[in-house]
């Protein structure tokens, strides 16, 4: 059988959901491929949605008219903002998801996109036919042809499961893997390596002594992910947090002969900031504990997921392991822990667009980039999608620059810095995080989504409607006065916020001015200065990539260059400030120190001519 599509998707996680769409919402007839239906969106690993700077990534997915912050607000079962003692450039929603359900709705709307076809099937070959179409050879033999194609495939490809020496192809627990796509790319002339991730065990809950543990409660006046809605409905529960101990460690340490990742059964590199139990007891030997937060499933499972224990040790150590630590004495588990090696295409090898360098049409996003998390994931799903519909009507393609969005600053790593191990989005790699904040996503990206049709004209209206607010109310407070100060300048004042102005002044009050809206005119007023000059950084970096690099310069003499950035620049030898500053390895204080070096380099050596 021969179906033809404008767009095709294989994989349905959470980048291929986003792709796929996007495509249909722009108008492509698209089919989505995946190995099993019964898993889309499925929450491979923990329950939770957002996190430190992966909040950012799905407000911003959402601003562009993607889906998961809609699904996460339906589904959420305890919502915290985090970082809420911190500055508003590091605060991040996150919200525990009821597994099932998240799944379920994901997929019920993908089922009733227009445009959108579902079907169950293994990819097994791409080929490359005239014209620039790309046809997909399924196992039931079945082709589908496409005028673009969109890899999304986690950690499917060539997937195989590790617990103690027992290793089964797999892509995920109980599902098979895809086993001779990995091939096709690499005839495709792919560049094609390994990485590796893990999970950790699930418990009956009903075992707990949660008695014993510290309860951590959402907050009570949750916050949503989309900015189109309007209140968070769904019944609200606890998480727990208990912690590793001695005992625990012994355990582990005395079985790392049987850990697959120390037999050198497990020869691909994991995810450096979300390492195993093992690890962490190897590579800090003096910690005597690690938290353990415990996360429900669900509202109608009494399952949940121990987060922070990620580990593949033997089934009866894992037993041994959890019974050991405070609360679990007599937990059951009810999945065991694995770890998981898959294929994945280095990253440089595409666009910014994500779209292949080697071959035209085809788009890479996801895990198969060397990312972990589902925000990554859905980040890069929506930016291909959109992408491939742009490549396939001829216009020029969307991509972010790292002063728009977190999303720019994901894309902009990988196809710049590539990456050997499981890439995590961190506040840290933003250099202009002050202005990519949560609250104000749909102000700097809302613009892009309106204009590719994934935001409807209501929710366009509904941005203008506010961003004229927040303009009349800055300008209200800045010429209102209260005795000798206006408004404006009281609210910049550090024990002031805009209750207090509500207080204050009557007029103000009879504005009804949402919260939303008072926060943005609270931020704006009170950081002025700040986000004034990181907009000015940021006219200056966009100058870096005329910025001009001696060829046979000399990276060891420059005092305060951290050793891991000399080593980077003298292998790289980045002809531009703007391509030294995204080498991996090189942060944003190393290319700070580097140019006022520079400068005063190329001042010396104007005087040494002028002389």
């Amino acid at each position: 059988m021969h179906i033809s599509y404008d767009i095709a998707v294989v994989g349905g996680g959470h980048a291929g959901c986003e792709a796929a769409l996007a495509s249909a919402r722009m108008g492509m007839k698209t089919v989505l491929l995946s190995i099993s239906l019964d898993t889309i969106a499925q929450m491979s690993c923990n329950p939770a949605i957002g996190g430190l700077a992966k909040g950012q990534l799905v407000r911003e997915v959402d601003a562009i008219g993607g889906e998961m912050g809609k699904v996460i607000d339906a589904t959420g079962i305890q919502f915290r903002l985090l970082n809420v003692s911190k500055g508003y450039a590091v605060r991040s929603p996150r919200a525990q998801a009821d597994k099932k359900l998240y799944q379920f709705t994901a997929k019920k709307r993908l089922e009733e996109q227009d445009n959108l076809s579902l079907r169950q099937d293994i990819v097994e070959e791409i080929v490359i036919q005239d014209k620039g179409i790309l046809s997909l050879i399924g196992k039931s033999g079945t082709r589908y042809s496409a005028k673009a194609v969109i890899i999304t495939t986690g950690t499917f490809l060539n997937g195989l499961i590790h617990i103690g020496n027992s290793k089964t192809k797999g892509g995920r627990s109980s599902e098979p893997s895809a086993d001779r796509l990995s091939d096709s790319l690499q005839n495709l002339g792919f560049e094609v390596n390994r990485l590796k991730t893990g999970t950790p065990p699930r418990l009956n809950g009903n075992k707990i002594n949660y008695d014993v543990l510290q309860a951590q409660e959402g907050d009570e006046q949750p916050t949503a992910f989309s900015f189109s809605t309007k209140k968070i409905q769904r019944p609200q529960i606890k998480c727990y947090i208990t912690y590793t101990n001695s005992s625990t460690h012994e355990i582990i340490r005395s079985n790392l002969e049987r850990s697959p990742l120390y037999t050198g059964q497990i020869k691909a590199v994991g995810p450096r900031y979300c390492p195993s139990i093992e690890d962490k007891i190897v590579r800090f030997p003096d910690k005597n504990q690690h938290q353990v937060f415990l996360e429900p499933e669900g509202l109608n499972t009494s399952e949940v997921y121990c987060n922070g224990i990620s580990t593949s040790v033997p089934y009866d150590v894992q037993e041994a392991m959890i019974r050991s630590i405070k609360g679990l004495e007599r937990a059951d588990i009810t999945r065991y822990g694995y770890a998981i090696e898959y294929d994945y295409v280095p990253p440089t090898q595409i666009k910014p667009s994500l779209e292949a360098k080697n071959v035209e049409n085809i788009f890479l996003a996801g895990q198969i980039n060397g990312t972990s998390g589902y925000e990554e994931a859905a980040a890069q799903g929506i930016m291909a999608g959109i992408n491939a519909v742009l490549k396939i009507q001829g216009r020029k393609p969307f991509i972010l620059g790292r002063s728009e969005a977190y999303i720019g600053v994901l894309i902009d790593d990988l196809v710049t810095k590539g990456t050997r191990e499981p890439y995590r989005m961190f506040t840290s790699r933003a250099e202009y995080r002050l202005i990519l904040r949560h609250d104000n996503a749909d102000r700097r990206l809302m613009k892009y989504g309106y204009q590719f049709g994934l935001i409807n004209k209501n929710q366009w209206s509904k941005l203008l409607e506010k961003e004229k607010v927040v303009s009349e109310t800055i300008e209200y407070l800045e010429h209102k006065k209260n005795g000798a100060d206006s408004l404006a300048k009281l609210l910049r004042r550090p024990n002031m916020n805009f209750g207090d102005l509500l207080e204050l002044d009557s007029d103000l009050r009879k504005k009804n001015i949402s919260i939303p809206i008072q926060e943005q005119v609270e931020i704006e007023i009170k950081y002025k200065g700040y986000i004034d000059r990181q907009k000015q950084q940021i006219e200056k970096f966009k100058k870096m990539e005329g910025f001009l690099l001696p060829s046979q310069f000399c990276y060891d003499g420059i005092p305060g260059l951290r050793n891991e950035a000399r080593q980077k620049l003298d292998r790289f030898r980045p002809v531009s400030l703007g391509q030294a500053s995204r080498i991996s390895g090189v942060s944003p204080a190393d290319i700070s120190i580097l140019m006022v070096y520079l400068i005063s380099y190329g001042k010396r050596e104007a005087r040494t001519i002028a002389i």
